[in-house]
């Protein structure tokens, strides 16, 4: 432990997504001597699920500590996508200070707002760090600009405004007051952060023990794990605790079976923590984020900050389809029901509700992306679901209907501006800004509804050959828009069950695009193909050439088909219709309608024209 309290600091890393937090981290950590020199160390050291090295972002916010020069250092490390936000919103409440980094190039960007928003409205001082400045297209001065007037227009206070400036580059490893710097160390860094950054309030030593719970985690030895700061007092090892909910009301109470505090990448068990400590905590059954974990005299909890509410929500059904149960072991609703709950557990920014039937949930999110996850995370753990179209959340204003609105920012090559903005408009997205922003592109900024949104990204990648950039952000709830225009193309619907076969799938080209290959096992309902039409077209894709003992007149040629289209969850997701479902299982993604009979199509049909 530290040897007095002014020797510890705990602050937040917060930026946009790509604009190098983790990697700062990693260079902090180096630099601090938390690894022996000859140590082999992992890229990106803090992305430790395989989901996050995957897709090389954050999805959990984590900390972790350094020692610099006698002063223990806390870091909470956090995720940039705006569907994550949940998680930077709590975790503000643990540091007392934080560090925002910017892109030399691409300046203050939405999230960026978003958490720095949060983090001023909390009071706390920033530490404005310009990273990537050895790009060659930084615009270093320019940008620092940018974040001042973003400041100004999240009234930050005199105090917040004057913050300090450095230049970094968290992949090389340096920090400089000096804008022209290309070399040096992360000292300045470390040395900033003592300096600005407030050591946690004085507190009297015999103040009753108070914690706030940030996150959740389980521990198969352990239980569950609350990780938060310690707000006063100090907690020994086996002391009696009771956690209280946001009304005061006593939860359960336990005892302290276990502390850790964060050493570098580890957690360390630990015999006390005292106020300002960030620790993780074992011993209770119960208690859960928000909750507060407290001496026993203590009966009014820690105020937690509210967190936004969720915009889109999907259903996860039971796996009905003629293959359910192949390859996944869980497959019962009861399975389903169990882990979403525990996730609604920890990840704060999730609700779940059981539906009628009891065979399907409702589990509503911040985006597409944050679902997504939890649906790729499910699928490795072996279960098998059935996955609807996302819906965004209505709400009921003063003037009727009201509908999520997002900002959507896009950096896009000049040439490809005028499709953009085609296509947004047909979404009933509103123009706001358009500006040039340097080497040939230009930054447009919309206001759309969320609804329209679903889907579109990856028809936007496809139209700006791969190089526009689109973030969006949660801005309002607004008046509804009316009906959006959904997928232009219709579906090739498999009318039987069996394996596909060559010489009928060649047939079925020149119909559209196909979704399987030869030998790929099939079922009635499932979706093959896209349509080149509008409408559905029920088709065999099981025919095999009829043989016969007369000689044909001409020759066989060697069927060649296109490779056909594979898509990731997240595309899968955003193609289908209100009527298809993706089914997901833990080697495969099909696409196939809601119900397979193609009778009770015609009458589901039916029955939504009437209504």
């Amino acid at each position: 432990m530290s040897l007095n309290p002014n020797a510890l600091r705990n602050v937040a890393i917060i930026a946009h997504v790509d604009h190098g937090k983790t990697t700062l981290v990693d260079q902090l950590f180096r630099q601090s001597g938390t690894f022996r020199d000859n140590q082999r160390v992992e890229e990106r050291a803090m992305d430790s699920n395989d989901l996050e090295k995957e897709r090389g972002i954050t999805i959990l916010a984590k900390c972790t500590s350094v020692e610099w020069q006698g002063t223990r250092i806390n870091i909470v490390d956090t995720p940039g996508h705006a569907d994550f936000g949940g998680e930077v919103e709590r975790i503000l409440s643990m540091v007392d200070g934080v560090i925002l980094l910017v892109d030399s190039s691409e300046g203050a960007m939405p999230q960026t707002k978003f958490v720095t928003g949060k983090a001023l409205a909390l009071g706390l001082k920033p530490i404005v760090v310009v990273n990537k400045i050895d790009r060659p297209d930084g615009r270093a001065s320019e940008v620092l600009d940018e974040v001042f007037d973003l400041f100004v227009s999240l009234e930050a206070s005199d105090e917040q405004l004057d913050f300090p400036v450095l230049y970094a580059s968290g992949r090389n490893g340096y920090a400089s007051d000096d804008i022209e710097a290309r070399e040096g160390d992360l000292t300045p860094l470390f040395q900033k952060i003592v300096d600005h950054v407030p050591p946690p309030h004085e507190v009297e030593e015999d103040a009753p023990f108070t914690f706030l719970a940030t996150l959740l985690d389980r521990d198969n030895f352990l239980g569950r794990i609350l990780t938060g700061r310690v707000q006063t007092g100090v907690l020994k090892l086996n002391q009696p605790i009771h956690a209280l909910d946001g009304d005061g009301k006593v939860i359960e109470q336990g005892r302290a079976t276990k502390i850790m505090a964060f050493r570098g990448l580890e957690r360390v068990p630990v015999e006390s923590a005292k106020a300002g400590d960030i620790i993780s905590l074992a011993g209770l059954t119960t208690a859960t984020v928000a909750n507060t974990i407290a001496d026993l005299s203590v009966s009014t909890p820690i105020k937690a900050q509210p967190i936004d509410p969720p915009t889109l929500s999907m259903r996860f059904a039971v796996n009905d389809s003629p293959m359910a149960g192949r390859e996944g072991d869980k497959v019962t609703s009861r399975m389903i029901r169990d882990r979403l709950m525990r996730e609604a557990e920890s990840n704060v920014a999730i609700r779940v509700t059981e539906s009628a039937d009891k065979d399907s949930f409702e589990v509503a999110g911040r985006g597409e992306l944050q679902l997504g996850v939890l649906i790729e995370t499910m699928r490795r753990e072996g279960f098998e679901l059935g996955i609807s179209r996302p819906r965004v959340l209505f709400q009921d204003g003063v003037n009727g209907r009201e509908e999520p609105y997002e900002t959507v920012v896009i950096d896009v090559d000049d040439e490809y501006s005028g499709t953009v903005i085609d296509k947004m408009a047909l979404r009933k997205a509103e123009m706001t800004d358009m500006r040039p922003s340097g080497g040939g592109k230009t930054r447009i900024t919309f206001s759309a509804p969320s609804r329209g949104l679903i889907g579109y990204h990856g028809e936007f990648l496809s139209d700006t050959r791969g190089t526009g950039i689109m973030n969006r952000l949660f801005e309002k709830y607004g008046p509804y828009k009316g009906a959006i225009e959904g997928r232009p193309n219709g579906v090739l619907i498999s009318n039987g069950s069996g394996e596909a076969v060559g010489y009928a799938l060649n047939a079925l080209e020149d119909r559209g695009v196909l979704f399987v290959s030869p030998g790929e096992p099939i079922y009635e309902g499932m979706v093959i193909g896209e349509n080149a039409k509008p409408e559905d077209l029920e088709v065999n894709p099981m025919k095999s050439k009829q043989l016969t003992n007369f000689r044909a007149s001409g020759k066989d040629d060697a069927i060649r088909l296109t490779p056909p289209r594979r898509m990731t969850l997240e595309q899968a997701i955003a193609y289908i219709d209100e009527d298809e479902m993706v089914e997901v299982t833990p080697k495969s993604i099909r696409l196939r309608k809601r119900h397979l009979d193609p009778h009770e199509r015609k009458k589901a049909k039916r029955v939504a024209e009437a209504a």
